[in-house]
């Protein structure tokens, strides 16, 4: 019988004090309908801090073209010169409306990904214009609810391994062994990490030297 994510993060002593200071995460699909919005999410996402892209996606997200939902339609309708002055800027203007007409031909649209394996759904989603394996770790944890995704490229997890670990920003080999660890829900303690990293930086630093 395979041990739950809880079982799985107790393992390490790091994210069994993680566990005690935050509690196991839910890894889930989005609800229905939801799909593109969370990917529309992730390329505001790409390459800049939490707070920029917080900030960007909220002004995206308030333009009248997504008055009735974030959608793949409602994006290939929207005005391009609107979505670049939201923040996005044009190339990643270009790289939502990339996704958005995959999603509306049925290329990486959640219902047509929703029982592919891993390989398949990278390979589909990396296709797309604009779309890398960052992305593709995203849509793979957050949109399809995979338990064991471990995006080693995202910012916030290599500094939170770094911090904790004492890994070398650049050692994705010693961050990929190391998170063997957690099999089969990395996906639990990447949003772990995520928490640590987003938490205020004097308890983040507190916790890191305990």
């Amino acid at each position: 019988m395979t041990d739950g994510p809880t079982e799985s993060l107790r393992v390490d002593p790091v994210t069994a004090a993680l566990v005690d200071r935050y509690g196991v995460p839910t890894v889930e699909p989005v609800p229905s309908g939801e799909g593109f919005r969370r990917l529309a999410r992730s390329v505001c996402s790409q390459s800049v801090s939490t707070a920029a892209a917080r900030a960007v996606r909220e002004r995206l997200f308030a333009l009248p073209a997504f008055d009735d939902g974030v959608t793949a339609a409602a994006t290939l309708a929207a005005d391009q010169a609107s979505l670049a002055a939201a923040g996005l800027g044009e190339r990643k203007a270009d790289y939502l409306r990339a996704a958005a007409t995959a999603w509306v031909e049925g290329r990486i649209d959640r219902a047509t990904l929703a029982d592919a394996d891993e390989a398949t759904v990278r390979a589909a989603v990396t296709d797309v214009y604009g779309l890398g394996e960052w992305t593709a770790s995203i849509y793979l944890l957050f949109v399809l609810g995979r338990p064991d995704v471990f995006p080693v490229g995202d910012l916030a997890v290599r500094r939170a391994m770094t911090a904790l670990y004492g890994h070398a920003d650049d050692d994705h080999g010693a961050m990929r062994a190391t998170a063997e660890r957690w099999a089969p829900h990395r996906s639990h303690a990447t949003r772990l990490l995520w928490t640590l990293y987003e938490d205020d930086d004097e308890t983040a630093a507190a916790f890191v030297a305990d």
